[in-house]
């Protein structure tokens, strides 16, 4: 038997699917992101007509990323188990039912809930579409250009979140954020079978104990991370969530140290290239989306500008980083290595949050907000990129889709930490200081935390090209 007849996915590499492969494996990541910024500006109209209290409307927001963080090494697990392309195809039903549910939702406990279940949804098609991605592209060298496409879908879905809320909830009303996630996924569905081998169901098992450990336990830390600047620190719903997660999480990890076939293998984090690129991707996550975050609210709430507007004001950012990872990323980390651009990477995050703490109250977007997140998105597109390869690259081929879950947690954990810390300190500097004030100290911090990167980076990373 040839290997073309052994292997479904060397025909699908021969032929022209692989171009509708990638461009529904981006979409999956423009939309998965799309949902967490497209409800902003319709909160306000979502909590009028559904029923929320001023105090409940972060649920709208928060049940949708515990959801997410709290369920992707699971939704990893059943890629390797079940295959990519049925957990993904899976994953897009679950979102569109969620989608629907939360258009349709006159209560908070339905709208909440639906929110959950979007999340849910995402949990499964994140890992399955860069497990797919690795079907598609492993062993060529196109991976690097594909992971670059991929990338690049998340700040697009990103800024296209802002723009689209505000149109949608304007023209056709708040329902439509969530309504516009069903025509994609009927479409996605409907080509799925198209453009991806059904691949074939692993031997083995999930590890039951170890599922409901690790995903009740991430749920409970993202919970308290996202709850404690609402509810405070010290408080005890705050510390019990923080301290039942951790406790759930080490008994999960005792559980995956025992197990005959773990959800995680701990093998796979002594790899120090696979360690090393998940705590780049973790501090990503954690310096990029609060910088995102305030950067926002610096434009509406100093310079004045709309919601829309400040979408706009996101556009250039966004541009750069989709050209520097489709074009300059994967030419330069072929020619540099991986260490290299991650820490560059880092360099330059740092050096434009840095420049974003220094804007003042009377600051301009022109000579303060444009080019210092320019050159933070630069920083960006250099070292996701082939940090996200790497974290990937590393794994045994079998182990793809708990890599691909565990890179997706490491990002999504760290956004949600550095989120929840900023935001803390941003509140407790601008209540004595002003709003500018707090917004200030917040891109400090993430200048930090881009210190703290470019230091693992150095320590963690090899500089062998990819």
């Amino acid at each position: 038997m040839s290997t073309t007849q052994s292997n479904p996915g060397a025909v699908l590499l021969r032929s022209p699917r692989r171009g509708l492969g990638l461009t529904l494996i981006a979409a999956a990541q423009f939309v998965v992101i799309m949902d967490t910024s497209i409800i902003g500006v319709a909160l306000s109209d979502i909590g009028r007509d559904a029923g929320f209290g001023a105090d409940g409307l972060s649920w709208i927001f928060n049940a949708y990323v515990i959801a997410f963080g709290g369920l992707l090494l699971l939704g990893g697990r059943l890629s390797d188990l079940f295959g990519a392309r049925k957990i993904f195809s899976i994953g897009w039903v679950a979102l569109l039912v969620g989608s629907l549910a939360a258009g349709l939702a006159t209560t908070p406990w339905v709208e909440i809930a639906a929110r959950g279940v979007q999340g849910a949804g995402a949990a499964l098609i994140a890992p399955a579409a860069l497990t797919l991605l690795m079907t598609l592209f492993g062993g060529t060298p196109m991976l690097p250009r594909a992971f670059a496409v991929y990338g690049a879908a998340a700040p697009i879905g990103g800024t296209a979140g802002v723009f689209l809320g505000g149109l949608l909830t304007e023209y056709l009303g708040w329902p439509w954020v969530f309504y516009i996630t069903v025509p994609i996924a009927v479409v996605i569905l409907a080509l799925t079978p198209l453009a991806f081998p059904a691949g074939v169901r692993a031997t083995g098992r999930i590890d039951v104990i170890g599922a409901v450990t690790g995903t009740i336990g991430l749920a409970l830390t993202v919970f308290g991370i996202v709850r404690a600047p609402e509810a405070g620190w010290l408080t005890v719903e705050t510390l019990g969530a923080l301290g039942g997660g951790i406790v759930l999480l080490v008994g999960f990890v005792v559980r995956q140290a025992r197990a005959a076939e773990p959800l995680l293998r701990l093998g796979m984090l002594r790899m120090p290239q696979l360690a090393g690129a998940n705590i780049a991707q973790l501090l990503l996550g954690a310096a990029w989306i609060p910088m995102w975050f305030f950067l926002n609210l610096y434009l509406q709430n100093v310079l004045g500008a709309s919601a829309f507007a400040s979408g706009a004001a996101l556009v250039p950012m966004t541009a750069l980083i989709v050209v520097g990872m489709t074009v300059f990323a994967p030419r330069l980390a072929a020619r540099f290595g991986t260490r290299a651009m991650v820490t560059s990477g880092f360099v330059l995050l740092g050096i434009g949050v840095a420049m974003l703490a220094l804007a003042p109250a009377d600051g301009s977007y022109a000579a303060h907000v444009l080019p210092a997140s320019l050159v933070a998105a630069s920083g960006m597109a250099l070292a996701f990129v082939p940090s996200l390869t790497t974290a990937i690259a590393s794994a045994p081929p079998a182990e793809a889709g708990v890599a691909s879950g565990l890179v997706n947690t490491s990002y999504q954990i760290g956004s949600a930490l550095g989120l929840a810390a900023l935001s803390a300190v941003s509140t407790a500097v601008g209540g004595a200081t002003g709003e500018s004030a707090g917004y200030s100290a917040a891109f400090a911090g993430a200048a930090l935390i881009a210190v703290a990167g470019l230091i693992a980076a150095t320590a963690m990373l090899r500089s062998a090209r990819n």
